[in-house]
């Protein structure tokens, strides 16, 4: 599996002084009440999952530099350890995932050289790479998370649960599955061309 970018608002600020239910409020029109209660949905599923969500203290922030810093953990073979550490970060451990301090703690605990880190998010690699991989969200029309792309056509959008996803990939693999006739005496190919085989 493969992680890429995907920013829900590439216009936040690095510091947002709204809460998660206030920023919910405002942006779709609903009471804090309300908010509480789609959120609640999504952290019961966490429960279930053996993750903790702790919506009341998330701290809201401009995601773009710790994409950023996870293409730079792709580049070490780290991307899944800094992406798990850094949704940690934001949904359990209520860090400020914006602050280039804390980015580079979370950095240095996954295995990256902090100093390595602190340059790169004091410049602006990697911008490139982040922006391609929104670029590929928009041409697929993804427009929320958490969005699954399998086989560059197959589509699972939302929150689903396990058993979903498990019968999602057993009809993907059955339709595509290729069956090849028994003959011995074809050539075998691959993506590295054909060989005719020895008799």
């Amino acid at each position: 599996m493969t992680y890429r970018c995907f920013e829900l608002d590439p216009t936040a600020e690095r510091d947002i002084q709204d809460n998660m239910y206030e920023k919910l409020s405002k942006k779709y029109g609903m009471t804090i009440d309300q908010a509480k209660a789609n959120t609640q949905n999504v952290v019961q599923m966490a429960r279930k999952a053996g993750l903790e969500f702790n919506i009341d203290t998330v701290v809201l922030t401009n995601t773009f530099d710790a994409h950023r810093l996870t293409m730079f953990a792709k580049t070490k073979g780290l991307m899944k350890e800094m992406t798990e550490r850094l949704l940690r970060a934001y949904f359990t451990d209520s860090r400020h995932i914006g602050d280039h301090a804390v980015l580079a703690e979370l950095a240095e605990e996954v295995g990256l050289n902090r100093e390595e880190s602190e340059k790169v998010l004091a410049g602006n690699e990697f911008a490139d790479e982040v922006r391609a991989d929104e670029q590929m969200a928009q041409q697929y029309r993804i427009t929320g998370v958490p969005f699954f792309l399998i086989n560059k056509k197959y589509a699972l959008s939302g929150a689903q649960p396990t058993e979903m996803l498990v019968q999602a990939l057993q009809k993907i693999i059955a339709e595509d599955e290729i069956t090849v006739p028994n003959d011995k005496d074809g050539m075998i190919c691959d993506d590295d061309g054909c060989e005719i085989p020895k008799k």
